[in-house]
Protein backbone atom coordinates (compact mmCIF):
# COMPACT_ATOMS: atom_id res chain seq x y z
CA UNK A 1 0.00 0.00 0.00
CA UNK A 2 1.20 3.32 -0.64
CA UNK A 3 1.07 6.04 2.17
CA UNK A 4 0.34 9.72 0.20
CA UNK A 5 3.07 11.88 0.47
CA UNK A 6 0.86 14.86 2.31
CA UNK A 7 0.08 11.84 4.96
CA UNK A 8 3.77 11.62 5.21
CA UNK A 9 4.68 14.35 6.26
CA UNK A 10 1.41 15.29 8.83
CA UNK A 11 2.65 11.72 10.34
CA UNK A 12 6.42 13.28 10.70
CA UNK A 13 5.11 16.70 12.02
CA UNK A 14 2.82 14.78 14.58
CA UNK A 15 6.19 12.76 15.53
CA UNK A 16 8.01 15.86 15.93
CA UNK A 17 4.98 17.87 17.63
CA UNK A 18 4.97 14.78 20.24
CA UNK A 19 9.14 15.46 20.73
CA UNK A 20 8.75 18.74 22.69
CA UNK A 21 5.84 17.51 24.59
CA UNK A 22 7.27 13.73 25.87
CA UNK A 23 10.64 16.14 26.61
CA UNK A 24 8.14 18.19 29.01
CA UNK A 25 6.58 15.30 30.24
CA UNK A 26 10.34 13.15 31.30
CA UNK A 27 11.57 16.34 33.27
CA UNK A 28 12.71 15.58 36.77
CA UNK A 29 12.95 11.79 35.62
CA UNK A 30 15.88 11.78 33.26
CA UNK A 31 17.93 14.28 32.69
CA UNK A 32 18.18 16.25 29.07
CA UNK A 33 21.82 15.38 28.00
CA UNK A 34 21.54 11.56 28.84
CA UNK A 35 17.94 11.71 26.87
CA UNK A 36 19.16 12.74 24.22
CA UNK A 37 21.96 10.18 24.44
CA UNK A 38 20.13 7.75 25.07
CA UNK A 39 17.81 8.59 22.35
CA UNK A 40 20.73 8.55 19.82
CA UNK A 41 22.02 4.94 20.39
CA UNK A 42 18.16 3.77 20.54
CA UNK A 43 18.20 5.60 16.99
CA UNK A 44 21.74 4.12 15.77
CA UNK A 45 20.75 0.80 16.43
CA UNK A 46 16.98 1.08 14.69
CA UNK A 47 18.82 2.67 11.88
CA UNK A 48 21.97 1.02 11.27
CA UNK A 49 20.35 -2.03 9.80
CA UNK A 50 18.40 0.40 6.93
CA UNK A 51 21.67 1.87 6.18
CA UNK A 52 24.93 0.72 6.81
CA UNK A 53 24.64 -0.93 3.31
CA UNK A 54 24.94 2.84 2.03
CA UNK A 55 28.22 3.82 4.10
CA UNK A 56 30.33 1.82 2.26
CA UNK A 57 29.53 2.88 -0.82
CA UNK A 58 29.45 6.29 0.62
CA UNK A 59 32.61 6.61 2.56
CA UNK A 60 34.77 8.57 0.03
CA UNK A 61 32.02 11.39 -0.45
CA UNK A 62 31.90 11.71 3.25
CA UNK A 63 35.74 11.68 3.96
CA UNK A 64 36.48 14.64 1.43
CA UNK A 65 33.40 16.55 3.56
CA UNK A 66 34.58 15.45 7.12
CA UNK A 67 33.79 18.93 8.77
CA UNK A 68 30.54 19.58 7.24
CA UNK A 69 29.41 16.21 8.36
CA UNK A 70 30.49 16.76 12.15
CA UNK A 71 29.08 20.56 12.47
CA UNK A 72 26.02 18.14 11.22
CA UNK A 73 26.10 15.82 14.10
CA UNK A 74 27.07 19.08 16.35
CA UNK A 75 23.95 20.68 15.55
CA UNK A 76 21.26 18.08 14.29
CA UNK A 77 22.11 15.68 16.48
CA UNK A 78 23.97 16.81 19.74
CA UNK A 79 22.37 20.30 20.28
CA UNK A 80 19.22 20.94 18.61
CA UNK A 81 17.05 18.31 20.96
CA UNK A 82 19.21 18.67 23.90
CA UNK A 83 18.53 22.36 24.35
CA UNK A 84 14.86 21.47 23.70
CA UNK A 85 14.71 19.05 26.22
CA UNK A 86 16.56 21.76 28.45
CA UNK A 87 14.32 24.51 27.59
CA UNK A 88 11.26 22.80 28.28
CA UNK A 89 12.32 22.21 31.73
CA UNK A 90 11.65 26.33 31.93
CA UNK A 91 9.15 26.66 29.75
CA UNK A 92 6.21 24.83 28.41
CA UNK A 93 6.10 22.55 25.17
CA UNK A 94 3.49 24.76 23.85
CA UNK A 95 5.78 27.96 23.80
CA UNK A 96 8.69 25.52 23.08
CA UNK A 97 7.08 24.36 19.99
CA UNK A 98 5.67 27.85 18.76
CA UNK A 99 9.20 29.37 19.00
CA UNK A 100 10.39 26.04 16.42
CA UNK A 101 8.07 27.93 14.15
CA UNK A 102 11.06 30.29 13.44
CA UNK A 103 13.19 27.83 11.56
CA UNK A 104 11.92 29.11 8.17
CA UNK A 105 12.88 32.61 9.51
CA UNK A 106 16.23 31.76 10.38
CA UNK A 107 17.00 29.97 7.29
CA UNK A 108 16.39 33.43 5.62
CA UNK A 109 17.98 35.04 7.57
CA UNK A 110 21.20 33.12 7.26
CA UNK A 111 21.04 32.51 3.54
CA UNK A 112 21.02 36.40 3.27
CA UNK A 113 23.80 36.98 5.51
CA UNK A 114 26.18 33.97 4.59
CA UNK A 115 24.86 32.94 1.18
CA UNK A 116 24.39 36.40 -0.19
CA UNK A 117 21.00 34.96 -1.20
CA UNK A 118 18.90 38.16 -2.13
CA UNK A 119 15.81 38.22 0.21
CA UNK A 120 12.19 39.64 -1.43
CA UNK A 121 10.05 42.45 0.23
CA UNK A 122 7.63 39.47 1.12
CA UNK A 123 9.98 37.75 3.42
CA UNK A 124 11.16 41.06 4.87
CA UNK A 125 7.81 41.17 5.68
CA UNK A 126 6.90 38.15 6.85
CA UNK A 127 10.38 37.94 9.07
CA UNK A 128 8.74 41.29 10.83
CA UNK A 129 5.56 39.79 11.48
CA UNK A 130 6.70 36.34 12.98
CA UNK A 131 8.93 38.46 15.18
CA UNK A 132 6.22 40.15 16.42
CA UNK A 133 4.49 36.87 16.80
CA UNK A 134 7.21 35.73 19.19
CA UNK A 135 7.40 39.10 21.23
CA UNK A 136 3.65 38.62 21.39
CA UNK A 137 4.23 34.72 22.84
CA UNK A 138 6.87 35.87 24.96
CA UNK A 139 5.62 38.99 26.42
CA UNK A 140 2.00 36.90 26.58
CA UNK A 141 0.87 39.87 24.99
CA UNK A 142 0.90 42.39 28.13
CA UNK A 143 2.16 45.87 27.37
CA UNK A 144 3.73 45.70 30.92
CA UNK A 145 5.50 42.78 30.48
CA UNK A 146 6.61 44.53 27.48
CA UNK A 147 7.98 47.52 29.27
CA UNK A 148 9.33 45.48 31.89
CA UNK A 149 10.51 42.89 29.57
CA UNK A 150 12.84 39.88 30.60
CA UNK A 151 13.38 36.41 28.64
CA UNK A 152 12.40 33.19 29.90
CA UNK A 153 15.50 31.67 30.36
CA UNK A 154 13.91 28.48 28.75
CA UNK A 155 12.20 30.32 25.50
CA UNK A 156 15.92 31.41 25.10
CA UNK A 157 17.45 28.22 25.50
CA UNK A 158 14.80 26.89 22.67
CA UNK A 159 15.62 29.71 20.15
CA UNK A 160 18.81 28.74 20.65
CA UNK A 161 18.00 24.95 20.09
CA UNK A 162 16.46 26.96 16.45
CA UNK A 163 19.27 28.79 15.40
CA UNK A 164 21.36 25.60 15.63
CA UNK A 165 18.56 23.68 13.28
CA UNK A 166 18.64 26.42 11.05
CA UNK A 167 22.42 26.25 10.54
CA UNK A 168 21.71 22.02 9.82
CA UNK A 169 19.22 22.56 7.46
CA UNK A 170 21.09 25.40 5.63
CA UNK A 171 24.14 22.85 5.58
CA UNK A 172 22.13 19.84 4.57
CA UNK A 173 20.26 22.01 1.47
CA UNK A 174 23.64 23.52 0.93
CA UNK A 175 25.26 19.90 0.75
CA UNK A 176 22.23 17.59 -0.57
CA UNK A 177 24.51 17.01 -3.80
CA UNK A 178 27.75 15.96 -2.78
CA UNK A 179 26.68 13.92 0.79
CA UNK A 180 24.35 11.34 0.57
CA UNK A 181 21.34 11.08 3.01
CA UNK A 182 21.18 7.98 4.27
CA UNK A 183 24.72 7.11 5.28
CA UNK A 184 25.32 10.76 6.42
CA UNK A 185 22.70 10.85 8.86
CA UNK A 186 23.87 7.47 10.43
CA UNK A 187 27.87 8.95 10.51
CA UNK A 188 25.99 11.96 11.93
CA UNK A 189 24.22 9.73 14.78
CA UNK A 190 27.34 7.85 15.81
CA UNK A 191 29.51 11.35 16.10
CA UNK A 192 26.71 13.12 17.65
CA UNK A 193 25.85 10.28 19.90
CA UNK A 194 30.03 10.62 21.11
CA UNK A 195 29.94 14.08 21.88
CA UNK A 196 27.43 13.16 24.13
CA UNK A 197 28.23 10.77 25.62
CA UNK A 198 30.76 12.78 28.40
CA UNK A 199 27.35 15.18 28.90
CA UNK A 200 25.19 12.08 30.72
CA UNK A 201 28.23 10.28 32.19
CA UNK A 202 28.62 13.55 34.25
CA UNK A 203 24.80 13.90 34.62
CA UNK A 204 25.00 10.09 36.21
CA UNK A 205 28.05 10.56 38.12
CA UNK A 206 26.32 14.06 39.88
CA UNK A 207 23.19 13.72 40.33
CA UNK A 208 21.70 12.26 43.30
CA UNK A 209 18.77 9.92 40.82
CA UNK A 210 19.67 10.79 37.30
CA UNK A 211 17.19 8.61 35.98
CA UNK A 212 13.55 7.46 37.53
CA UNK A 213 12.71 4.34 35.69
CA UNK A 214 9.48 3.74 34.90
CA UNK A 215 6.97 2.63 32.06
CA UNK A 216 7.10 6.46 31.35
CA UNK A 217 10.81 7.09 30.60
CA UNK A 218 11.10 3.75 29.05
CA UNK A 219 8.11 4.92 26.70
CA UNK A 220 9.97 8.48 26.38
CA UNK A 221 13.30 7.12 25.41
CA UNK A 222 11.44 4.43 22.45
CA UNK A 223 9.51 7.45 21.39
CA UNK A 224 12.13 9.88 21.17
CA UNK A 225 14.43 7.23 19.57
CA UNK A 226 12.34 5.99 17.14
CA UNK A 227 9.21 7.35 16.52
CA UNK A 228 10.35 10.67 16.53
CA UNK A 229 14.04 10.62 15.26
CA UNK A 230 14.03 7.53 12.40
CA UNK A 231 10.17 7.14 11.60
CA UNK A 232 9.75 10.37 11.30
CA UNK A 233 13.07 11.49 9.62
CA UNK A 234 12.30 8.50 6.87
CA UNK A 235 8.66 9.51 6.29
CA UNK A 236 9.69 13.25 5.86
CA UNK A 237 12.36 12.80 3.51
CA UNK A 238 9.80 10.53 1.39
CA UNK A 239 7.36 13.37 1.02
CA UNK A 240 9.75 15.42 0.39
CA UNK A 241 10.92 13.65 -2.46
CA UNK A 242 7.65 12.99 -3.52
CA UNK A 243 6.27 17.27 -3.64
CA UNK A 244 9.68 19.08 -3.19
CA UNK A 245 11.24 20.74 0.00
CA UNK A 246 9.33 24.61 -0.83
CA UNK A 247 5.36 22.49 -0.93
CA UNK A 248 6.46 20.04 2.18
CA UNK A 249 8.10 23.25 4.03
CA UNK A 250 4.50 24.61 5.08
CA UNK A 251 3.67 21.95 6.79
CA UNK A 252 6.02 22.21 9.37
CA UNK A 253 3.83 24.99 10.47
CA UNK A 254 1.84 21.69 11.92
CA UNK A 255 4.43 20.75 14.58
CA UNK A 256 2.83 23.45 17.05
CA UNK A 257 -0.81 22.69 16.26
CA UNK A 258 -0.23 19.18 17.25
CA UNK A 259 1.71 19.39 19.99
CA UNK A 260 -0.22 22.14 21.86
CA UNK A 261 -2.91 19.26 21.03
CA UNK A 262 -0.87 16.84 22.89
CA UNK A 263 0.44 19.25 25.60
CA UNK A 264 -2.84 20.38 26.35
CA UNK A 265 -4.57 16.66 26.42
CA UNK A 266 -1.54 14.98 27.99
CA UNK A 267 0.44 17.54 30.38
CA UNK A 268 -2.78 19.64 31.45
CA UNK A 269 -0.94 22.93 30.11
CA UNK A 270 -3.32 26.01 29.86
CA UNK A 271 -4.01 27.56 26.76
CA UNK A 272 -3.65 31.30 26.89
CA UNK A 273 -5.26 33.51 24.25
CA UNK A 274 -0.96 35.42 23.55
CA UNK A 275 -0.03 31.94 22.28
CA UNK A 276 -3.00 31.42 19.80
CA UNK A 277 -2.66 35.13 18.76
CA UNK A 278 1.22 35.21 18.38
CA UNK A 279 1.71 31.19 16.83
CA UNK A 280 -0.90 32.71 14.25
CA UNK A 281 0.90 35.26 13.52
CA UNK A 282 4.42 33.51 13.53
CA UNK A 283 2.89 30.63 10.88
CA UNK A 284 1.29 33.93 8.91
CA UNK A 285 4.73 35.42 8.76
CA UNK A 286 6.50 32.40 7.57
CA UNK A 287 3.85 31.49 5.18
CA UNK A 288 4.22 34.78 3.74
CA UNK A 289 7.93 34.53 3.50
CA UNK A 290 7.20 31.64 1.33
CA UNK A 291 4.87 33.10 -1.04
Amino acid sequence: MKIPPHLLLILATILWGGNFVIGRAVTGEIPPFTLSFLRWCLAFVVFFPIAYKYVKRDWTQIKQHWPIVIVFALTGVASFNTLVYIGVYYTTSINASLMNSLTPIFLYIFSFAFLKIKVSRNQIIGTVISLVGVLFILTKGSIDNLIHFSFNVGDLIVIVAVVSWSIYSLLVKQFSDRLPGFSTFLISIVIGAIMLLPFSAYELATLESPIIWSGKTIGAILYVGIFASIVAFLSWNKGVVAIGANRAGIFLNLIPVFATIFATIFLGEQLYLAQIIGGLTVIGGVILTNR
